[in-house]
């Protein structure tokens, strides 16, 4: 795969802050204030990437594997990012374009007679998507919620307080409300309640790959430190880690972990003894997902 890319360099250090793969694989530039006051300047890049397997080698690199998997061209945990960070340069997104964080107050300096009003909204090393990739047939509440890296399949909502970090996101139409982090995929159909999380793979350098599968429900409030088949439901509020104990239909008492990627539970406390119980969630009618508010046009 060649692609060919907008660079924008950092004038007075040379260093990459990001870089642009339009879909159309067309040489397009693009222009904002801080390249037009010379703190940065661009050029164009191509990069040719045969190999998902291998770990990225420059920030222009990232960049492109963030663009596959924002383009649905790759799937979350297809394409390695290993090092990723080690590659990033720490940017202020402004809204005078990108440029390193020690270059702001020189760029409100610059910017006085151009009658802008400098806004600041993020210092990261990873932009929001919407700036570089377009989802088809998606929604998005709130575009500074989901970071460019994220895989968001036609027909996914994510609502306002729904967040999708990179390499994560949906493989299906499905309701986001709750926050997706690194590594985990929703399934078709299923809904990942307001308030809720999935554990990834950034936080404590854990390797375990979660996941829901399709027509599932995460509750409210709720979260999950493992993954959910098919037609699986965690009521509101109910957080089940690995080593949750979880009483089955049959009186066993396992470990969540044990449940790991089971289709047709439902996870609920009791509302007595307090005790986590994995029933069969055959007949549980949560009611699916709206189909008006996933229709892609």
């Amino acid at each position: 795969m060649q692609r060919v890319g907008h660079r924008y360099i950092d004038s007075a250090t040379g260093t990459t802050l990001d870089t642009w793969f339009p879909r159309s694989n067309q040489r397009l530039g693009r222009s904002c204030l801080a390249h037009k006051l010379g703190l940065i300047h661009s050029d164009f890049v191509e990069l040719s990437l045969t190999d998902y397997s291998c770990a990225p080698a420059s920030t222009e690199d990232v960049y492109l594997r963030f663009h596959l998997l924002s383009e649905c061209v790759v799937k979350p945990n297809e394409i390695n990012l290993e090092g990723m960070f080690d590659l990033l340069p720490n940017v202020a997104w402004t809204t005078a374009g990108p440029v390193l964080p020690d270059m702001v107050e020189l760029l409100r300096e610059k910017l006085q007679p151009e009658h802008h009003h400098l806004g600041v909204p993020c210092i990261d090393k990873i932009p929001r998507m919407v700036d570089y990739v377009i989802p088809k047939g998606v929604r998005i509440g709130d575009a500074d919620r989901v970071r460019l890296g994220a895989h968001l399949w036609p027909g996914t909502t994510v609502m306002h307080e729904g967040f999708v970090n990179f390499n994560a996101g949906s493989i299906g139409a499905a309701m986001i409300e709750g926050r997706v982090t690194p590594g985990v995929v929703v399934g078709e159909g299923s809904d990942v309640g307001a308030g809720s999380s999935i554990m990834g793979t950034l936080s404590g350098g854990g390797k375990q790959v979660n996941s829901i599968g399709r027509g599932s429900l995460l509750g409210a409030n709720g979260g999950i430190g493992i993954s959910l088949g098919d037609h699986c439901v965690v009521e509101a509020g109910l957080y089940i880690t690995a080593g949750t104990k979880v009483k089955t239909a049959d009186g066993k008492v396992v470990n969540a972990k044990e449940l790991s990627g089971v289709s047709g539970l439902l996870f609920r406390r009791h509302s007595q003894t307090g005790a986590v119980e994995a029933v069969s969630s055959k007949g549980t009618n949560w009611g699916g997902l709206n189909t008006s508010l996933h229709a892609q046009e």
